[in-house]
This record gives C-alpha cells, structure tokens and sequence, in this order.
C-alpha cells in the first residue's frame, strides 16, 4: 500500500482527514497525540474495512450468499465504505464492491433459470403424479394402490410449490383421485366383509349338513352328497379368515369320518369277496372234475348240488367275476349240450349242432390260450392259472364234441 500520509494527513488541532476522490473529509479527532499514532490508527481501520470486503467478495462468488442478501450485503457495505473513520484507498474498496454487481446480477439470472427450470420439472412431475394417482382411483388394485398413493403424496410435498393457481388445480385432482380411491377401496372391503359374513352362515349349515351324514352307512348316496356339499362350500366363497379356517376343519373333520368308515367298510368287503372268491375256484374245480361226462343223470344232479353252493358263496372282486362265472357256465352248457345230443345224435340237425359245438370250441379255446399267453407276458398268474384250467376243461369237451359227432351217421 502507498505511504499512509498518500490518504489521509493530521491537522494541527489533531483533526485526522481521509483524501477521497471528493475531496478531504474528516474522520476523527487525535488531540495532542502523535500524528504518526493517529495515522497508524485509522489506517487498521481501513484494514478492517479490507478484510469484510474479502469476506463478501468470497461469499458473493461462491453463491454462498443469496443474490437479494448479496445486493443488499454490498449496499450496506458501500455505505459503511463511504462514510467510514478510516485512512485509506476508500474508493478501490467501493470499486471492488461495485464489481461484485455484476457477478450478483449473473447469479440473480442464474437462480431465476434454475428456479423456472425447477418449477417446469416440478410441473412435470405434479401432472406425472396426479396422472397416475388418477389411474390408481379408477382400478382396483386395493393393496398395492393405497402403498403407492401414500409414495406419491411424499413425493409430492417435496416438490416446490408452482404458481398458486396452477398448483391448486392440480392439488385438487390428485386429492380429488386419493379421495375416489379411498372410497372405493372401503366399499368394496365394505361389500366384502358382508359376502365373508354371508359365506359364514352358510359353511356353518354346510358343516351341519356334513355332520350329519357322518354315521351314513350308504356309501354310494352319501359320497354323492358330500361331493355335493363340497361344490357348494367352494361356490360360498370364503368367510372370514379365522372363521373359515375353523369351519373347513370342522367339515374336513365330519368328511374324513365318512370316508374312513367308509374305506374300512369297503376294505373288510373286498376281503370277504377274495374269500368267496377262493371258495367258487374249488366249486369250480369239482364241477370241472364232472367232465368229460360218461353219466348225464349224475353230472346233472351233482351240478345242481354245485350251483347251490356256487350261489351261496356270494359275490366276487369284480376282476374275478368274468373270469369265474365263465368257467361255470362252460360245465353247465357241456352238461346242456351232451344231455341234447344223447337225444339227437341221429339227428342231421343235430349233427351240424354238434359240428358247430366243435368249432366254438376250437375257437373259445384259440381265445383262452391268446389270453393266457397275453397274461403270461404280464406276470398275472392268477389269470394264466384261471384260464389254464379253463383250457383243460374246454379240451376236455373238445374231445366230447369231436367223439358226439362221430356218433351222427351221415
């Protein structure tokens, strides 16, 4: 800096004048004192000065301060420059200020770009969040919807505010969609919670109705009905979650006590069938044991006394029914036939009966052995064994057959 005495001189009074470009003006008073002293003093004043226009040149610049504090900021510095007790280059102070103008009114530009560029994005993203609150209000995704519109309304608080008309309207939307929603959303709980109630009472008669039904012993009839029960507990639609889970356990529980007497039931059944089963193979065996048949008048009494016990053995396995019952019927039609050809073997009617025996004969045995042979392939024993024996009886009255005929003289 230049010699202090450059701006400012002491007078002899002791007055201390500062030299602006306007002239002198008077900043103190050092009566009687050293004018170096005096000098020195206000010459750190004019320092200070100095120092809190680095201050603001730094906050200016880095936009530390806004562009209204910074004017105002310069201002009142200015001010305090011009009218200062201080020594000192006053006016390159107030120059250095008068710069800082400027760079404040660049800023001021800046802010007021950035600030409109905020308020478009702003804009853009209010009608992006009322768009799609509003699809929100018109589905029904009630779960996910409320989540999401609690998310925009947070989104939305931390956008700026837009012009006060444009921001109300658009408030107004998202609000108005919020409030649709919301009312849509409890109705429909609303609607639901009475179906649920609905559905209660329901299962609850459905649940006595299936109870009821427990100690049925006509399985067929009541499996019917509680396949019925079944369709319409699945059309009552779900009842309230504690609620519902209790009734199906109670309806569950009066199903599987049917159906379990049930499969026990059908279980010692199907074991009493194989019995009687087992007890027809050893009929089957004595009647078969009557062929060829040498006395027609005993085979046929011996054959009644058979189809007594046949019938009185009682029913079958299903599988074993066909299987079984053909093998009888087959000694009662050989009985049968033989009976007619005794008296008819002179008969030529009687001899084309006799030459067609054979060739049913040859024939149902070509189908016994192609099913034994196909049993065979399959592992079945007790088919391969079943028709086997049916094998042996029908060669057996293949034979028969064959000698009949040759008893028809042509």
């Amino acid at each position: 800096m230049s010699e202090p005495t450059q701006w400012g001189r002491v007078a002899e009074d002791g007055t201390v004048l500062v030299r602006t470009s306007d002239g002198e003006r008077v900043v103190g008073q050092w009566p009687g004192g050293d004018p170096a002293e005096a000098i020195a003093f206000y010459v750190r004043r004019y320092e200070g000065l100095g120092v809190e226009v680095d201050l603001l040149e730094r906050r200016v610049r880095t936009a530390t301060l806004s562009p209204r504090d910074a004017t105002s900021s310069i201002a009142s510095l200015r001010d305090t420059v011009r009218t200062a007790p201080a020594v000192g280059d006053l006016a390159a102070l107030t120059e250095r200020l008068d710069a800082l103008e400027p760079v404040v009114a660049s800023q001021r530009e800046e802010r007021k770009a950035t600030k409109a560029r905020q308020l478009d994005e702003a804009k853009a993203a209010k009608e992006r969040i009322t768009g799609e609150a509003e699809r929100i209000a018109r589905g029904d995704d009630w779960r996910a919807g409320v989540v999401r519109l609690r998310a925009l309304l947070d989104e939305w608080k931390v956008l700026p505010r837009l012009d006060k008309a444009v921001d109300e309207a658009m408030w107004r939307r998202f609000s108005a969609a919020r409030t649709a929603f919301s009312r849509r959303r409890k109705q429909h709980f609303a609607e639901q919670n009475e179906q649920r109630e609905a559905a209660a009472v329901t299962k609850k008669r459905l649940v006595a109705e299936a109870e009821e039904l427990t100690d049925s012993t006509d399985w067929g009839a009541t499996s019917r009905a509680y396949r019925d029960l079944m369709n319409r507990w699945k059309a009552a639609g779900p009842a309230p979650r504690g609620v519902d889970d209790k009734l199906w356990r109670q309806f569950r529980a009066a199903q599987d006590s049917f159906f379990r007497a049930r499969d026990e039931s059908h279980a010692a059944q199907d074991k009493q069938f194989a019995a009687n089963a087992e007890v027809k193979r050893q009929i089957l065996t004595a009647a078969e044991a009557l062929l060829p048949v040498t006395d027609v008048g005993h085979a046929r009494a011996a054959l009644r006394d058979l189809a007594d016990r046949w019938e009185a053995a009682g029913k079958v396995p299903r599988e074993d029914m066909q299987v079984l019952e053909g093998r009888m019927r087959a000694v009662e039609e050989a009985v049968r036939r033989l009976e007619q050809d005794r008296w008819k073997h002179s008969n030529p009617e009687g001899r084309a009966r006799a030459a067609d025996t054979v060739a049913q004969l040859e024939s149902s045995l070509a189908d016994l052995r192609s099913r034994r042979d196909q049993a065979a392939a399959a592992g079945d024993d007790r088919t391969v064994r079943d028709t086997g024996a049916a094998i042996e009886a029908r060669e057996a009255w293949l034979v028969q057959a064959r000698q009949a005929l040759t008893d028809f003289t042509p």
